[in-house]
């Protein structure tokens, strides 16, 4: 066979779901695009990323973030969308009002893919991840464009916050609400930065609260908890789940994720999305 003729050999398979994920690179590979394409991975999808930032970070925090130009983030969505099918996108750490900008654009010219947006505000040790605009542009353009929303207790309470209000002093129920009232068609709140002694996780859509799951607290800080649960439940949609069901899927692989985490270095845990595989592994070395 001539090699020009090599790519024209029909596959055997068909072709896994493919999630277009939205994030800042994570030298770590415990968030941001890394922690994305392992999850996506993990659930049998084919990831694809678009760069939305470089990032200086370790285990404990980040150090410096350089923002990617947004006709470059832009650029690099629509030349893969061009070529390769995707079936849902997952939006991470936006970090300029500009990013959000273009990737409202480039979202609005897919319609009716399903979009999972984990509004990433800050690293888990406080580090501001995008300018000072990005929040309200966030609040803005991608929150009405989401299907699912999946901001932790602090950003909720942030992105939901009226000019001069206390975020504080917001219910969370109020929250998602208002950010259902901006367009989003459903938001599951995080309460790990609750101090309650389960997590309790909340899905609310328009008529109010749709599941509540409860996870037991596990020890520790982790690095990437939120991308693992943003990223899996994208990886449910792409697989034609409806969205309950994605979220608690997702959450259950989360939760085992964390529950396997690795520490290797000076700070945060690294969660362990390849349990399955590392577990089946193991199970056949002893067979």
């Amino acid at each position: 066979m001539a090699a020009h003729d090599r790519c024209h050999v029909p596959l055997a398979q068909p072709l896994p779901p493919f999630v277009l994920a939205f994030a800042g690179a994570d030298p770590t590979g415990g968030a941001g695009l890394q922690a994305d394409l392992l999850t996506l991975a993990a659930l049998g999808c084919h990831p694809l990323s678009v760069v939305t930032a470089i990032t200086a970070q370790d285990t404990a925090g980040v150090a410096a973030v350089q923002p990617v130009a947004a006709d470059w983030v832009a650029r690099q969505a629509r030349t893969v969308l061009a070529d390769l099918p995707v079936q849902a996108f997952k939006i991470g750490m936006v970090a300029t009002a500009e990013n959000a900008a273009a990737i409202a654009a480039v979202i609005d010219e897919h319609p009716g893919l399903p979009v999972v947006l984990d509004p990433v505000l800050a690293s888990g040790r406080g580090d501001p991840l995008g300018s000072g605009d990005a929040a309200a542009a966030i609040a803005e353009l991608l929150v009405p464009r989401a299907t699912v929303a999946i901001p932790n207790s602090l950003e909720a309470r942030r992105l939901a916050a009226a000019p001069g209000e206390d975020p504080g002093s917001l219910p969370l129920e109020r929250c998602a609400e208002r950010l259902i009232a901006r367009g989003a068609k459903f938001v599951l709140v995080t309460g790990a930065h609750e101090p309650s002694r389960e997590v309790v996780n909340a899905l609310f859509g328009a008529g109010g609260l749709v599941r509540s799951d409860r996870w037991e607290r596990l020890p520790g800080d982790y690095h990437g908890s939120g991308c693992t649960l943003a990223s899996a439940t994208a990886a449910g949609l792409a697989h034609g789940l409806a969205v309950p069901d994605a979220v608690q899927a997702a959450q259950a692989f989360t939760w085992q994720a964390l529950a396997d985490a690795f520490r290797p270095g000076a700070g945060q845990a690294l969660p362990d999305r390849l349990f399955r595989l590392r577990a089946a592994a193991a199970e056949a070395a002893h067979e």
